[in-house]
């Protein structure tokens, strides 16, 4: 059975809006084997966080629903669950005046009201979040994610596993793209994903790989005219990169990583018939990218 259900506490509204209230729940189902939830979150602070809870999805806010809009949907797809939820503060600034505090200090401090979102962990998902404007908070910590996909605008990311308990299902792509704001992903170990798909615009971004893959993993990178700052794990890993680069870009490579050929570069741990090598497809054009040796 599905469910949607909206809270609101009446009082004096200093008193309400100071209250943490549960926004939002969608009741689990025996016809759902996956979860997809697409959540966009305009503005705003956005905690992801995962639960033991069966719901597939619950919300809480320090708002109010009559301080923000948001549109919601869901169905099922054969065992998909499919869920839909954007999220934006309403009575916000323009989007080109927080770009401009973003990148000159010209405007107001972010705002301090913020969603909660909790995740089950006994059901897998297929996460696609869209963040604009504000700050994200991602664990996922014991959860099943088989895809991910992370795109922020100008907003500040942070993705990483708290608890050290790494995700419980091969993930297929772990895919994350900066246009302005800042992603850091640490931990990445703890994905358990095949692929690793990066993408940075005018942004930054962080990669930490300093602790040993579970599975091979090939990472696929592609930077316009940001930041990408990769964390290499300990020496005894293989690591190969290649990096197609321009006259315009800057690339900072640590002591381990020696050229092999015109575009390609490895440490002493990779031979050509090394089988668990971590591997580094990258482009960059008029943009930073830095490799980082692991400090014991």
């Amino acid at each position: 059975m599905w469910r949607l259900i909206a809270f609101v506490l009446v009082g004096s509204s200093v008193t309400v809006s100071a209250q943490i209230k549960k926004q939002f729940s969608v009741e689990n189902s025996s016809q759902c084997g996956q979860v997809y939830l697409k959540l966009r979150a305009k503005t705003g602070n956005c905690f992801i966080r995962p639960s033991q809870n069966q719901d597939i999805l619950n919300i809480y806010s320090n708002q109010n629903l009559e301080e923000y809009t948001h549109s919601f949907s869901n169905e099922i797809q054969g065992t998909t669950c499919a869920v839909n939820l954007a999220l934006q503060q309403d009575n916000e600034r323009g989007v080109g005046q927080k770009i401009s505090y973003k990148m000159f200090g010209t405007e107001a401090a972010p705002s301090d009201k913020f969603w909660k979102v909790y995740l089950t962990e006994s059901t897998p998902y297929i996460l696609d979040l869209d963040y604009g404007l504000g700050n994200a908070n991602i664990d996922l910590s014991g959860l099943s994610v088989k895809k991910l996909r992370i795109n922020t605008a100008s907003a500040d990311v942070s993705i990483n596993y708290s608890t050290g308990i790494e995700n419980k299902v091969d993930m297929d792509t772990f895919f994350v793209k900066v246009d302005m704001g800042s992603l850091n992903a640490r931990q990445l170990n703890l994905a358990r994903s095949k692929v690793v798909m990066a993408e940075v615009g005018f942004g930054n971004m962080f990669l930490d790989f300093s602790t040993r893959p579970a599975l091979n993993y090939r990472v696929i990178g592609s930077v316009g005219a940001g930041n990408l700052v990769i964390q290499l794990p300990e020496a005894e890993v293989p690591v190969i990169v290649t990096i197609n680069e321009s006259w315009l870009c800057s690339i900072s490579l640590s002591s381990s990583l020696k050229k092999i050929a015109p575009t390609k570069y490895a440490n002493a741990a990779y031979t050509k018939d090394s089988k668990d090598a971590l591997v580094f497809d990258l482009d960059v054009s008029m943009g930073k990218i830095v490799f980082r040796e692991k400090v014991n």
